[in-house]
C-alpha cells in the first residue's frame, strides 16, 4: 500500500456543492481515493462563480475545495440521467458523500437507505444543515448562519461590538473533517464485515461540537459566556499585546511563566502584586494587568519581545498576514504549499504526513463535466 496515498482504489461520489462536502471529499481525494463530483450542467457548483480571488481564471475557493477531483454533470432532474448516476453509484462506488437540501436525494431515489439496499457494501455520508431529526431539520444552511445560531459569534470578538465571524469556513470545513472520520470508520468496519452503511453528520453538529466547553461551563455554574478578544478563557496574560510596530501573542498562562514575563518587563515586583499572586487572581484582575503589560510592550518592536521571550522559554507569536505566512521559513520547511504537477497552481496540502511524506495535490480542480464522456460512454 502506498503510505501516501491509503485510499488508493476507493471510488467516491460526491453529491455536493459549496463548502462542507468538498472539503471533505478534497480530503479524500488527496489520500487516494477516486472522487467523481456531480455537477449541474452548464452552471456546476455554486462555488465555480465564488471568487474572493481568481487564479489562473478559476474561483480560487473553488480550486481549493475540488483540487484532485473529476467532474460530471448530471440534470437530477432527467430520469435517464439520474438512473444513469443511480447504477453507477450501485455498482462502482464506495462512498458517497451528500450535501443537497434536506429530502431531496429520498425524494429522487438516491438516498441512502435505498441505495444500501441495492448495494450492501456501500458507505453513505449525510451532510445537513441542522441534523436528521429535531423541528429544523428540514431547513438549509450554511456557515455563517451556524456561527450564529450556535453560540460562536457570542464568544467571538469583542464586549459592545458587532457580532464577528470566524475569519474561514470553519463550520463547513469542521463537518467536512467529520465527514471524512465517519467515512474512514465506516470504512474499518466494513474491512472487518463487508457491509457498508449510513454514516450522518450536520453543520449544526459541528457548530455545537466547537462550542463544548462553553456548554459545559454553562452547565456548571449557568453564566453565559462573554466575547473576551483574542484572550483564552481563565487564562493572563494570554492574549495578543501591542508592540511598537504589531501584535505579538504572548501566553504566559502559569505562575513560573508569568515570573518569567514580569522579569523580561523589567518589572518582577508584579509578581508579588497581591492581584497578581495566582492565575486566578490575574484573571480577576486582567484588565488592569494588561494595561500594565500594555505600557511595556508599547515601547518596542515585536521582534525584540520575541527575542528575550524565546530566550526564557515563554510561548509568543506575531500576528502575521497570509503573505508573511507564506514567506515563513517555517512554512517552507514543512513543504506543506505544493505546486500542481503542470505548475499551474500552488495550493495548500494536506496536514498530515505519511511516513514523512505528505500527500501530494497532484493536480488542480476540474473542469466542469471534463468526465463526461467516461461517465456517459461516449
Amino acid at each position: 500500500m502506498d503510505t501516501a496515498a491509503p485510499l488508493k482504489g476507493i471510488r467516491v461520489v460526491e453529491l455536493g456543492s459549496s463548502v462542507a462536502v468538498p472539503y471533505g471529499t478534497w480530503i479524500l481525494a488527496t489520500l487516494g481515493a477516486t472522487v467523481v463530483k456531480v455537477e449541474r450542467p452548464e452552471i456546476g457548483d455554486d462555488a465555480r462563480a465564488w471568487a474572493p480571488a481568481w487564479y489562473d481564471g478559476i474561483s480560487s475557493l473553488f480550486l481549493t475545495l475540488n483540487a484532485g477531483k473529476h467532474s460530471i454533470t448530471v440534470d437530477l432532474k432527467d430520469d435517464n440521467q439520474r438512473q444513469k448516476l443511480r447504477q453507477y453509484i450501485i455498482d462502482e462506488a464506495d462512498v458517497v458523500v451528500q450535501n443537497l437540501r434536506p429530502g431531496v436525494a429520498d425524494a429522487i431515489g438516491l438516498g441512502a437507505d435505498e441505495l444500501i439496499a441495492e448495494s450492501p457494501k456501500l458507505i453513505y455520508c449525510n451532510s445537513g444543515a441542522f441534523g436528521t431529526e429535531g423541528p429544523l431539520s428540514l431547513r438549509p444552511g450554511y456557515d455563517p448562519l451556524m456561527q450564529a445560531f450556535c453560540g460562536l459569534m457570542s464568544v467571538t470578538g469583542h464586549e459592545g461590538q458587532p457580532p464577528v465571524r470566524v475569519g474561514t469556513s470553519i463550520i463547513d470545513m469542521g463537518t467536512g473533517m467529520w465527514c471524512v472520520m465517519g467515512v474512514l470508520a465506516a470504512l474499518m468496519n466494513r474491512k472487518e464485515t463487508g457491509k457498508g452503511g449510513r454514516v450522518d453528520t450536520s453543520l449544526y453538529e459541528t457548530a455545537l461540537g466547537w462550542m463544548n466547553y462553553h456548554a459545559t461551563g454553562y452547565h456548571a455554574e449557568k453564566k453565559i459566556a462573554k466575547r473576551i478578544g483574542s484572550t483564552g478563557p481563565g487564562m493572563t496574560p494570554y492574549q495578543a499585546y501591542p508592540c511598537a510596530d504589531g501584535y505579538l501573542i504572548i501566553a504566559a498562562p502559569n505562575d513560573r511563566m508569568y515570573a518569567r514575563l514580569t522579569e523580561v518587563l523589567g518589572h518582577p515586583e508584579w509578581t508579588t502584586d497581591p492581584r497578581f499572586i495566582t492565575n486566578p487572581d490575574r484573571w480577576d484582575h486582567r484588565e488592569t494587568l494588561n494595561e500594565m503589560l500594555e505600557s511595556v510592550t508599547t515601547t518596542m518592536p515585536c521582534q525584540h519581545w520575541q527575542d528575550a521571550l524565546d530566550n526564557v522559554g515563554i510561548p509568543n507569536a506575531p500576528l502575521q498576514d497570509i503573505s508573511q505566512v507564506l514567506a515563513h521559513p517555517q512554512t517552507d520547511a514543512l513543504g506543506i504549499v505544493q505546486e500542481t504537477d503542470d505548475g499551474r497552481f500552488k495550493l495548500m496540502g494536506i496536514p498530515l504526513r505519511f511516513d514523512g511524506k505528505r500527500p501530494e495535490q497532484k493536480t488542480g480542480s476540474p473542469d466542469l463535466g471534463e468526465f463526461d464522456a467516461k461517465f456517459y460512454g461516449q
